[in-house]
Order: structure tokens, then C-alpha cells, then sequence
């Protein structure tokens, strides 16, 4: 039973992507595709600030950013997303 038990782990094991791997892709993250990633470096201060914003407001980080940067490309007369 061991055996059985070890199989169906190691099956899950491979089926979960390694985002260590050098082959991961965004085809592992289907809701990523044709996407990219924007960041930047910012003090904790900023980083607490807006994850209170997102707990207050029921939401989450990605959410705000995202109307935080339709806000700047309406300012900057831009078409939002």
C-alpha cells in the first residue's frame, strides 16, 4: 500500500509546475497568457498601504493597480484597460 500511496504522490508531484524550472511558461498560469509582469521598488510603507487598501476595500493588489494606472493614462490621455 506504501507503493500505491508513493505513486499517486509522486503523480501530483509532476503535474504541479516548478516556477524554479527553467522551462516554466505562461501556459502554466493560463489566466497569465499574453500578459507580462510590471513592477517596480518601492519602501514597505507603500507595499502596507496598499495591501490595507486592498483588505478595506475587499479586493486585491492587482485590482488596484489596475485602476491606479487607467487613472494615469486617462490623466495622460490614454485609452484606459
Amino acid at each position: 500500500m506504501t507503493n500505491s500511496l508513493q505513486a499517486v504522490l509522486n503523480a501530483k508531484k509532476a503535474e504541479k509546475p516548478n516556477r524554479n524550472d527553467k522551462n516554466f511558461t505562461q501556459k502554466d498560469h493560463p489566466s497569465r497568457a499574453s500578459k507580462v509582469m510590471i513592477g517596480g521598488h518601492f519602501s514597505k510603507e507603500v507595499a502596507r498601504q496598499l495591501k490595507m487598501l486592498a483588505i478595506e476595500g475587499d479586493t486585491t493588489n492587482q485590482k488596484l493597480l489596475e485602476e491606479a494606472l487607467n487613472l494615469l493614462f486617462i490623466k495622460k490621455g490614454k485609452r484606459k484597460f
